[in-house]
């Protein structure tokens, strides 16, 4: 019987991995999967709710390795997935997305010549200023699996120089997550709770240090949610990492009372909230993705994407750093004027089968 260990750190991550593990479950005769969790989130909206809904089981391994510096929190994860390897022996570590567990937890597994599957490779935003292009480049480059969510992964591997015999277009497993839960999510009483209406509000969610570490750039962007909820409320999930700044600079004080500011909110209500949205304004990756998949206009406040199909096909718009583009494609969405989106391919709920058909 074959071992395999996948790895979990960040919210993102429960997402690819549950579809994964139900999957696996499938050939229990052949395969033993382990989850590790590193850790790297641990707050309990963040990190361990995530479980319970996606109806998988508590981590076989929690690395509990908590924050820090990115070398700080790299160089502890490898510690501690060491000892893990060293005790299990896996014939295969599967890892996910682009967060420091991904690209630590690769290494440590490569350089005990532990054959390494990459879920969502290929993604490249081309900017290596952000810390998450240099976990994808290099855990890319020494997988010897690499499971590709969308075209533009495979051109980015073929220029790198990746072995064709490497790439598999398996499609997408946070689309299997959602499409898994869509009952759950529809069921949610997320919008009676928070006194909303279908369509009738904007969702908002931000944590990239370019938008939220600095006093102006933050400023600005709540400055115009603020000029659009009298139009619309405002559904504003906080990252502990923005309220933070935003208690430390003294902002949001003034904000107008459509303004719902809440705590993190678990996988089924916030699915439920997208779903519903009139938009949704964000930082994130993955939930271009999601809005993709359901069609729900999406306004992208980076300069780039590491998902181009979600903008060539799907429903997302890039709006930079820019506040007045970003006025102004919110002004368009909410008049009317967006063109119809499509679903990419092989985002269809099946991911995780052709995955796990492959590895066995």
């Amino acid at each position: 019987m074959k071992k395999i260990i996948s790895v979990v750190g960040a919210r993102p991550n429960f997402m690819k991995i549950a579809p994964i593990h139900l999957e696996f479950l499938k050939y229990k005769d052949l395969v033993q999967h382990w989850i590790c969790h590193t850790g790297q989130h641990y707050d309990e909206k963040m990190s361990k709710i995530f479980f319970k809904e996606l109806n998988i089981s508590e981590p076989d391994f929690n690395l509990n390795v908590g924050s820090g510096s990115h070398a700080v929190q790299t160089a502890n994860i490898m510690l501690e997935f060491e000892k893990v390897l060293i005790a299990e022996k896996p014939n295969l570590v599967i890892v996910v997305g682009d967060v420091n567990s991904t690209i630590a937890c690769s290494l440590v597994a490569k350089k005990m010549n532990i054959p390494v599957a990459h879920i969502e490779a290929g993604l490249r935003s081309f900017d290596r200023t952000m810390p998450e292009e240099i976990n994808r480049i290099l855990t890319d480059s020494i997988s010897d699996y690499l499971f590709v969510t969308e075209q533009s992964g495979i051109d980015n591997l073929k220029n790198e120089g990746i072995e064709e015999s490497k790439i598999f277009f398996t499609g997408n497993v946070m689309i299997d997550s959602l499409v898994q839960n869509m009952s759950k999510i529809d069921s949610s009483a997320i919008l009676s709770s928070l006194d909303l209406d279908k369509s009738n509000y904007i969702l908002c969610t931000l944590h990239r240090p370019s938008n939220v570490d600095t006093k102006v750039p933050l400023e600005q962007i709540l400055n115009a949610l603020n000029s659009f909820a009298g139009k619309r409320k405002i559904v504003f999930p906080v990252h502990p990492r923005t309220r933070a700044n935003m208690e430390l600079f003294g902002i949001g004080g003034d904000l107008s009372a459509s303004f719902l500011f809440t705590d993190p909110i678990g996988y089924i209500d916030f699915l439920c909230l997208i779903k519903n949205a009139a938009l949704v304004i964000t930082d994130s990756g993955g939930i271009q993705e999601e809005t993709t998949f359901l069609r729900v206009p999406c306004v992208t406040l980076r300069n780039n994407t590491e998902r181009p199909v979600t903008i060539t096909m799907g429903s997302n718009h890039l709006a930079g750093t820019d506040v007045s583009k970003l006025t102004g494609i919110v002004t368009d969405i909410l008049d009317g004027k967006v063109e119809k989106a499509a679903i990419p391919p092989l985002w269809d709920g099946k991911a995780a089968e052709r995955i796990c058909r492959i590895l066995i």
